[in-house]
Parts: structure tokens; sequence; C-alpha cells
């Protein structure tokens, strides 16, 4: 991606992402060639775009010892269980990062590296039937000196693999549904698990986007040869801040929609120790506060989605550099079909058809990234490996005649402006609502330039915010839902999390046999290319249903005071804490 000039920034909001863990994955693409403005040329980040993991490096042991750094937080942490359907929320896992191990982790160039400091190696030993063995090092231990072992993989699998714990809302059932067994050899130290079909992202079983919590701990919650015992340590970790920690940083106070404040860990098993005191994560909910804070030294790192007014704030504070990327997230607009008008594919095409995805496009993100187009595919980002522009022609195209046309001719009237449309059964169509997260401004434009689009069809829109994403989506407390997916570099893990009937991340209840049966087979293919022909195909029945609308590639955008070290961009469900143990400040 080119870099983009500040005086050509227009303004919009915080684009509120859920680590959902979802979808779109596959390595490669837009990562590594994330581009900056000219006001970050000069500073920490002007090896970013030919650099992305090494840029605003410093040696660990060269930082300063002591200090903290704050990192701005758009969303409060409303539930700590990240691998729950509810929690499952971006800005949460960031805010974890530091506490819950995890197996592969996702670089800024959008390639997945084994964290090297829990696991000795990862690998498949045999395909047939495909066992993946597990060495974890022996000095890997919970805070409480409890060693992390098999048997933290084995609750984290009967939780997530819809059998063991049938009301356990997972994030995602995929792969783990697929798993025949797991057991531990070498004092636990040593996982082997096989699989009764192939799952062709295995590496995203226990990786960041779903890390491990502890199961002597969820053992105290109840038996967890029962489901009720599993349910319990489930709702018990959703509920509780947690009191343990198996990264480099321990939670050392919470408030609520306040701040975390974390320590480093004095058990931490890793090679690199945190040279900070501290490291907080304040929550702001409103982006247009992020910048005074920065300007005052309240927070030192701040990653809102860009916004016109924002970046060119940033832009003018001295001592600060920013940066913007292309990577794993996309935006999106999501029906829900438990509503019995939405229900409808007629009503839903016409009104895909009236969006205008490049005037939403224009009037937003545009103004300061001249290379965001309409993202045509529910599977993969422009750039990755597999991606095809699948949409009908018409979809988001903000044809009103054709709209009208589309209602006329399933026996719709009222399609007109000043109007209210009635099904071909006589019933209004009653007003819906369309919700996005609280202080986004570009969610704000564009949930009330959605509602223009629907006025000449004769349909009232209600643009209503909601502070907690994760508990409106679970809910189902919507009728249209503004959002973006982060993704992870797994497209079919991914696919199968977000699009699957049987899902719990399948927030609008979408449900097409023929595309279950295209995800199932894709995950469990042993030719990766085949696989991602497998999903293009789904992706085309998906498209034509017309339930999510993808509008475009999420631009990112972090901004750090020019006296922290180590903190980088990285577009996707990882964010800038991917490497959070190596954070620090630079000595004077």
């Amino acid at each position: 991606m080119r870099r983009s000039r500040a005086a050509s920034l227009v303004a919009m909001g915080a684009a509120a992402t859920l680590v959902l863990a979802a979808c779109g994955g596959g390595g490669g693409g837009g990562g590594g060639e994330g581009g900056g403005n000219d006001a970050s040329a000069g500073g920490v980040f002007e090896d970013c775009a030919s650099d992305p993991t090494t840029c605003n490096s410093v040696p660990v042991d060269q930082l300063q010892q002591g200090g903290t750094i704050t990192f701005a937080l758009e969303k409060n942490v409303s539930n700590w269980n990240l691998n729950s359907a509810e929690g499952n929320v971006f800005e949460s896992a960031m805010a974890l990062k530091g506490i819950l191990p995890y197996t592969f982790v996702t670089q800024p160039d959008l390639t997945l590296a084994m964290n090297e400091a829990m696991l000795e190696s990862a690998e498949q030993t045999s395909a047939d039937p495909q066992t993946i063995v597990y060495e974890i090092k022996p000095e890997a231990v919970w805070s409480d000196g409890t060693p992390i072992t098999v048997e933290d993989l084995i609750f984290q699998w009967k939780t997530m693999n819809g059998r063991d714990c049938p009301e356990c809302a997972a994030a995602t059932n995929a792969g783990y549904d697929q798993v025949e067994s797991i057991t531990g050899s070498n004092n636990g130290k040593t996982a082997t698990m096989v699989f009764s079909q192939p799952f062709t992202d295995w590496k995203n079983l226990f990786a960041s986007g779903s890390p491990l919590y502890p199961a002597h701990i969820a053992a105290q919650q109840g038996d967890l040869n029962t489901p009720e015992g599993l349910l319990a340590a489930w709702e018990y970790f959703g509920a509780t801040v947690p009191n343990y920690t198996g990264g480099p940083y321990q939670i050392e106070n919470w408030q609520d929609n306040v701040a975390l404040t974390t320590t480093p860990n004095p058990q931490w098993y890793g090679a690199t120790k945190p040279a900070l005191d501290q490291l907080i994560f304040r929550v702001i909910t409103d982006a247009t506060q992020e910048p005074i804070a920065l300007q005052n030294n309240e927070v030192q790192v701040i990653y809102p989605q860009p916004q016109v007014d924002l970046v060119e704030q940033v832009a003018n504070m001295a001592n600060v550099s920013q940066y913007q990327g292309l990577g794993l997230t996309w935006e999106h607009i999501d029906f829900n079909l438990v509503n019995p008008f939405l229900a409808d594919e007629a009503l839903r095409d016409a009104m895909f058809t009236a969006v205008n995805r490049q005037d939403i496009i224009d009037k937003t993100v545009g103004q300061f990234n001249d290379e965001v187009g309409p993202m045509n595919s529910h599977m993969f980002v422009p750039g990755q490996p597999g991606y095809e522009e699948v949409l009908p022609e018409g979809q988001g195209s903000g044809d009103v005649e054709a709209a009208r046309q589309i209602l006329t001719d399933a026996g719709y009237t009222g399609a007109e402006e000043g109007q209210q449309l009635t099904t071909p059964d006589g019933q209004a169509v009653p007003p819906l609502r369309i919700r996005y997260t609280t202080g986004n401004a570009i969610r704000q434009n564009t949930s009330e330039l959605f509602a223009s689009y629907m006025r000449p069809l004769g349909i009232t829109v209600e643009v209503v915010p909601t502070d907690d994403l994760g508990g409106t989506l679970s809910s189902g407390d919507y009728d249209i839902m503004l959002f973006a997916w982060v993704s992870s570099p797994f497209p079919f893990a991914n696919a199968q999390q977000t699009w699957l009937s049987t899902s719990s991340s399948n927030f609008g209840r979408y449900s097409n046999p023929e595309v279950d049966r295209l995800l199932n087979e894709a995950a469990s293919s042993t030719d990766e290319e085949a696989a991602r022909g497998l999903l293009v195909e789904a992706d085309r029945i998906l498209s034509e249903d017309s339930y999510v609308l993808p509008l475009y590639q999420k631009p990112t955008f972090i901004a750090v005071q020019d006296t922290v070290a180590n903190v980088r961009n990285n577009s996707s469900l990882d964010g800038p804490p991917y490497n959070i143990a190596e954070w620090g400040l630079r000595t004077e």
C-alpha cells in the first residue's frame, strides 16, 4: 500500500472489531505492504513499509529498565473468556495478550510464528490419521507454579468441540469438533492430538485467537468430565478477572470501564523479560479523545480506526509517529435473519443493491487512504491467495431503480421515498435498527448513510449505537449490524467459525446446507489450493443469499510517542500486543 498524505485526510470514526477470531484469513497480503503518511516518514515507523516485523526495534537489553506504557483501549472488557462467542472481542484480546498463553501468533507480515516461550515444537507426525504433537517446555508454568500441560489443551478442546459441553457457546467449534483424542505423556508436557478427519488449519487450535485457560483452576469450579462442570468453569472464566497468568504480565488491578493495570509476572518463564514496571490498558471509548490523551502523555500508544480529524491531529504532534496499514480486517453490514421481514431474500437483495459502497468509502476511509476500495469476497481480503470478486452484479452499487425493480418483481408495494414499503401479503415493513459501537464516528457516518440509502425504498432505518458489541451480537439485539472481522491467517477455520449454520459466531443465523458442506470439505482437505476453491464456491452461494455485505478492507492506524520502542502495527487479530514482552521505553 502506498503512503497516504496527511493533507488528503478526512473525517471518520473507529472500527470496533471482533477477534471473534473470524473470517477471511490466509497468509500474505497487505500487512507487510501497509503504508503510513508522510508525517511518520521520519519517525520511529520509517522502515515499517519495508520491514514490518522489525521496525521501531531496540534490543531488550538496551531499553530503559522500568517505566510505564499506557495503551488506549477502545472498548471496555465485559467478558474475560476470549474463547466464548460473547467474549471474543478484539480489544479484550489485546488487553489479555500478555496474560494467556498460546501456541502460534500472527506476525506483522501476516505470517505465523510458534510461541517459542511455551513450546519446544509443534508438528504433524502423521497424515493418516492426522496427528499433531506439541512439546511444551518444562519451565512453562502458570503463575501459581502449576505446570502448563496437556490438561490445559484438553479443557479447551472439551469446551469448544460442541459435544462435551453443548451449552458452552464457543466462538468457534472449527477443528475442535474434528479432534478424536488428546493424550499426554512426559508428565503432561507432550500432547498428542489425533483427528478423526484432517483439519487443514490445525495451527489455529490453541493459537493466539483461542488462547489457553488454566485447567487446574477450571477443575475448582466443577467436574471437568461432566457438561455441568465444564459449563461452570466456562462461565467462571467469562465473569472473573484473571488472578492467574501464563504470560509475561499479570493483572494488578482492574477498574471497570477505566483501566486494566498489569505488571511483570515473577513466574514468567520466557527468555525475554519485560522491561516495564507497568503496562496499562486505559479504556477510552470515544476515539476523538485518544489524540488528546496522547498529546497530554496520558497514553503513549493509540490504535484507533483512522478518521480524518484524528489523523490530522496526530500528524501535528511533535515527537509522535503514526502509521497506516492494510491487513486481515474487513468492515461489513450484517442482517439478522431471525427478523421475519429480513428472512425474505428479495428484501435483502434490494437493500444491498441500494447500498452505495463507493459512496461510503468516499465519505469515510477514502478521505485519508486512497488504497481502499470495495471488497468483493467474504472469505479472503484483497491481495490474499484465493481472493476473487464473487459478489453479484449490483450488490453495493447504490442502484435504487434496480433495487425497486427487485421489490416490485417480488410483489412489494410502496417502494418510494415518503411511502412505507409493504410486503406481498400486505404487511408494512416496520422500522429497522442498524447498530454500531458507541464512540465510533466512522460507523455512525456509515450507519446514517445506510439509512439514507433505504429511504427511497420506503424503508425506515433507525441508527442505534451499542456499548457492548459482543453482547449485542450474541443476544441478537439488532436488525442490521455494522462491525468488522479481525482475522487470523487461517481461512478455512475462519470460514467455519463465521458462516457455518451451527457456529455461535454466526450471529445472524444464516443457514445454507450446501455452504456448510463446502466449508467442512475445505477445512478437511489436504490440498490447500483445492480447499481455497471450495471456499470461493461457498462464497458465491453466500453472496447470492445477501446475508452479509462486505464493505472494504479496513485500514489500521497506530500512533506512538517516539520514546516507545518495539511497538508496531499488526493488521491481524493479534494487533500491536503480539510481541508485548518486548515493549519498553528508549533510554534518554
